[in-house]
């Protein structure tokens, strides 16, 4: 008998195979033959569209247009780029780029210096935040959007670059060279509340793993008790540098993150390969919503191996991998190659997609459909959401009048008259917006304008248009009217209903002005709520281990 079934099952063998080959093999051919077909259909189309259309038509443009469309029903990830935004590319990637080193911002018709990188030929040459671009390399900058003249700024490292600004109603000219600029990616790093050591970690780019080991060492020897490292509205970048920094705190040998794609040579995974430093010390990373990609590798591969608490608002949900490929012409193509898993076994990925509503939308991941994992000590967590913190902290969402002061500049434009009066202040971790100064700022919006509503006046004003058009009684209109000039009078108010906010907006202008982005993060850090929160939990041991390892 048994060997009846043997035979049945060499016949059924040798008959299936070579059909799943056959299948296989014509699967492939009927892809091939698609992508051929629809790339001829294509080069069609455009050859038609160049002999034979009406006008003339730009025909880079109008390919790369092409190229768009057809990533636009992929992901956001998946990008095509030109030639002329490689530098955009190795910024990306890279955290460098040919410039000189400077943010801008567009203000009415004039691009506005907004702050010179300490170190870099812009600050070098001594621009200052503040400076009007009026020409670059005789080229005229007013009038033009700020993408233009980024552009012109923007050059091969070592290449000749002539600004002529005006600064205090004068024009000056500065003469200086380009350079490889490389973004700070720990642009702080200090001990705080007595024994607790902080690390802001801006970007993932190349040497941020270096970065932050010098900075945690260096706090090592200050006698760091504990480590704060902050996430916040970090949007990811190198997946190696990620792995690095989780290896500062995990011993060799651990997962840290696979990924997974529609091919075999995608398929990796990435495991921590040197002795840690420190596998002991208390670890609270600080995420929110701009928290994407690698820091959430970093920070849910952390928490899938119970080594540090995540403390926050839930992060952005990126758990898509991307790699760049050369094509011809030297443009390139930034293409979504696989997910990623962290250690639990979960893709944090928030949004599908691959599949689309009707309006042509990606919409998140049902919560139906999303699955419970264990981390290695027990504790559950669930996939497709990004990373949930251990330690929830309520989101502190900014006033319509700060989003409103910020949107024309404002506490920019005081801090640039703040500096002509003020030639020095005090350390950054000193100094303050005293309510002195906060008086003045006040008297300097004056003659200001920056028009905002808010959510009630909103709200009034539907109640009034539907009391109008159902035509209620007189009396309940002229009550709401009353009560929409009682709103309008309230808000004359908000200055000072929300002066601890703008106070916020305040010393972070002012204090780069004087001591650059270091001076800045340590300025704000004794007015940041949840520094303060994640210092207090470091500070109570058996609150901390209990989330670690709860009780069963």
């Amino acid at each position: 008998m048994k060997k009846a079934t043997f035979t049945i099952t060499l016949m059924l063998t040798a008959i299936l195979l070579p059909a799943c080959v056959f299948a296989q093999k014509k699967e492939k051919e009927d892809r091939s033959f698609e992508l051929s077909k629809n790339i001829e259909i294509f080069s069609s189309a455009y050859k038609t569209l160049y002999n034979t259309y009406v006008d003339d038509i730009n025909e880079g443009d109008l390919v790369k247009t092409a190229i768009d469309a057809m990533l636009a029903k992929l992901d956001p990830y998946t990008n095509f780029y030109p030639e002329s935004d490689l530098e955009d590319v190795k910024l990306q990637l890279m955290g460098e780029y040919g410039g000189i080193g400077a943010t801008i911002h567009q203000q009415g018709e004039y691009t506005i210096i907004s702050e010179p990188y300490e170190g870099m030929p812009a600050y070098e040459a001594g621009l200052k935040a503040g400076d009007k671009i009026l020409e670059v390399n005789g080229q005229n900058a007013k009038g033009k959007k700020n993408d233009q003249v980024r552009e012109f700024l923007r050059g091969q490292a070592g290449s000749d670059i002539t600004l002529k600004i005006e600064r205090n109603g004068e024009e000056k000219t500065f003469k200086f060279k380009r350079k490889a600029i490389s973004l700070p990616n720990v642009p702080y790093s200090g001990m705080i509340y007595d024994n607790i050591g902080y690390i802001k970690l801006n970007e993932f780019t190349k040497e941020a793993s270096t970065n932050v080991l010098s900075a945690f060492n260096s706090l090592k020897k200050q006698g760091m008790a504990g480590l704060i490292l902050d996430l916040r509205g970090n949007g990811g970048g190198l997946l190696n540098e990620a792995v690095n920094i989780v290896n500062i705190f995990v011993d060799k040998g651990q997962t840290v993150v696979t990924t997974k794609g529609k091919t075999a040579n995608r398929n990796q995974t990435f495991k921590t390969t040197r002795k840690a430093v420190d596998t002991e010390i208390p670890i609270i990373v600080l995420a929110d919503q701009g928290s994407a990609s690698a820091s959430e590798i970093v920070s849910g591969s952390l928490q899938d191996l119970d080594r540090a608490v995540i403390m926050g608002q839930r992060t952005f949900g990126k758990g898509l991998v991307q790699n760049v490929f050369p094509l011809m012409y030297n443009t390139q193509m930034k293409v979504t190659v696989s997910k990623y898993y962290i250690p639990s076994g979960r893709c944090i990925q928030a949004i599908d997609y691959s599949h689309r509503d009707e309006q042509g939308r990606a919409n998140k991941i049902q919560d139906s459909l999303r699955t419970a994992f264990k981390t290695k000590g027990g504790r559950t967590v669930y996939d497709g959401y990004g990373i949930e913190p251990d330690t929830l902290l309520e989101t502190e969402y900014a006033s319509q009048i700060s989003i409103a002061l910020l949107l024309k500049f404002l506490p920019f434009d005081y801090a640039t008259e703040f500096v002509k009066t003020h030639p020095t202040i005090a350390p950054a971790k000193d100094f303050d917006i005293t309510d002195e100064i906060y008086d003045d700022f006040v008297n300097f919006l004056k003659d200001k304008e920056y028009k905002y509503t808010t959510p009630t006046e909103e709200g009034i004003k539907i109640l009034i248009d539907n009391a109008k058009k159902e035509k209620c009684n007189e009396s309940v209109t002229k009550l709401l009217e009353n009560a929409k000039t009682q709103i309008e009078t309230d808000k004359q108010n908000d200055l000072y209903k929300h002066k601890e906010e703008i106070k916020d907006m305040l010393l972070s202008e002012i204090v780069v002005r004087y001591y650059n982005q270091k001076g800045r993060v340590e300025a704000l850090l004794k007015r940041d709520k949840e520094v303060k929160a994640a210092a207090d939990l470091l500070k109570d041991t058996n609150a901390y281990n209990l989330i670690l390892k709860p009780k069963k």
